[in-house]
């Protein structure tokens, strides 16, 4: 019996997810009312196929968000499919990592949802102790998927908001 590498794990895992995104079909929404394209089904898709560089693809990240907090955020973020292919995935370990743990994700969605003091944060159930919190956000700090907003608040920042939702859009399915 092969034994697996951890990391491996976790890009099955990865890949796995990826898989279980959601493939538009007759069904797809049309564009928002107003756009210039209200009858396509597939406005977002061939947006960019339209902005295609090379034969490889390209996949992009896209959100119009609003969150309980009032903020909102517009965000578009694309890559090359050859660049993403042949990127070293390894390194990206503990950025994904970090976001693998229930409790590091019950932590950032508080946040997302305003709660962002190391006080509230240190109330939410299944926590642990106050250094078990320190723990997680130092590992979500480092990550990039949260930051300092000052004494003791966090946030996440902006250009992670849309990556994160798309991240959970995808594992729900």
């Amino acid at each position: 019996m092969k034994e697996t590498h951890p990391l491996e794990e976790k890009i099955d895992r990865i890949l796995e997810l990826l898989d279980r995104l959601p493939v538009p079909d007759a069904e797809a929404p049309a564009a928002p009312e107003g756009s210039a394209r209200t009858s396509a089904k597939f406005w977002a898709l061939e947006g960019l196929r339209a902005q295609l560089v090379d034969d490889s693809g390209e996949v992009m990240l896209v959100g119009a968000v609003a969150l309980p907090t009032g903020e909102t955020y517009d965000w578009q973020q694309s890559a090359s499919t050859a660049a993403l292919v042949d990127a070293d995935w390894p390194e990206l370990a503990d950025t994904i990592n970090a976001l693998a743990h229930p409790v590091r994700l019950a932590i950032v969605q508080a946040v997302v949802r305003g709660s962002g003091s190391t006080a509230e944060l240190a109330d939410l159930p299944g926590l642990g102790t106050t250094g078990q919190l320190h723990h997680h956000l130092r590992l979500l700090l480092a990550a990039g998927w949260l930051q300092s907003a000052g004494r003791g608040r966090y946030e996440v920042p902006a250009a992670r908001v849309v990556p994160l939702l798309i991240t959970l859009a995808a594992a729900a399915r």
